[in-house]
């Protein structure tokens, strides 16, 4: 009998410690934030693109408002951040230096990943919408999305690499940084611009949108852009890839053709 009453009181206490736990969940819930309740509904203008021979460039318009189940919070105010990226592939780096009169190439560094578009709109200064913390966990500015290893022991300023990249495909418009193009209203809808330019790669393009208050992500929401070749782009980038000795024949072919019409131009003009 005695036994029994000492099982019973066991399980009456393992019942008890469950019951506490629950109970302290529930406290420790209520006594959130309320931006913990936030949360993001978001849209875009277009959810693929389009590579023809005159494709031009394209323009994504994201948008979407912010759902809750509490009031506004009065402060800190809520900012938006939003990220486009294209498909991630490595590339190497070279260094040139002027040698005997001429521009040759000396170091060279492996950078692992690199997206071959991004794009980061944001609602107002980056450095005050996101904290470095929050950055390096989520990789959302442009040098946290380059993935880099290391570079070679002999390599000096390894550095100096990632920041070339970043430079390159910011002139080429393949990396922007728009600071204060997020427009957001009454905290709880926005909308943003991506201007995607001609020279895209083909691919997924992950579009991330992150609400943040006081530097910290209180909620994100991502989707996918489907970027792809169509027409006689598509057919050419599927030869290249499937029969690519056919491929190097239509080429050589077309150049011979290009060539001689326009020798026989000039000469009948000449004439």
């Amino acid at each position: 009998m005695s036994r029994g009453v000492s099982i019973l009181r066991a399980a009456w206490r393992r019942a008890g410690a469950g019951a506490l736990a629950l109970a302290l969940l529930l406290v420790l819930r209520a006594g959130a934030p309320a931006h913990a309740q936030e949360e993001v509904v978001l849209g875009l203008s277009q959810d693929s693109v389009s590579i023809s021979t005159d494709f031009d460039g394209s323009e994504i318009l994201v948008y979407g408002a912010v759902k809750r189940e509490v009031p506004i919070p009065s402060d800190p105010p809520l900012e938006v951040v939003v990220t486009v990226s294209g498909p991630f592939v490595p590339l190497t780096v070279y260094r040139k230096e002027r040698r005997f009169g001429i521009w040759v190439n000396t170091d060279a560094v492996e950078v692992d990943l690199a997206p071959s578009f991004y794009a980061v709109a944001t609602s107002g200064p980056f450095s005050t919408v996101l904290s470095n913390v929050e950055d390096l966990r989520h990789s959302v500015s442009v040098p946290r999305a380059i993935r880099s290893v290391g570079a070679p022991m002999n390599v000096e300023d390894a550095q100096a690499f990632s920041d070339a990249v970043i430079r390159i495909r910011s002139d080429t418009g393949l990396y922007q940084m728009l600071e204060g193009s997020v427009d957001v209203r009454e905290e709880t809808l926005f909308a943003t611009r991506i201007r995607l330019p001609a020279n895209l790669t083909e691919g997924a393009y992950a579009t991330r949108i992150f609400l943040t208050r006081a530097g910290r992500v209180v909620a994100e929401q991502d989707r996918v852009i489907d970027v792809r070749k169509v027409g006689l782009e598509r057919w050419l980038y599927n030869l290249s890839r499937d029969l690519p000795l056919a491929y190097g024949l239509l080429s050589l072919t077309l150049a011979i053709a290009a060539g001689w019409g326009a020798s026989t131009l000039f000469r009948l003009i000449r004439n």
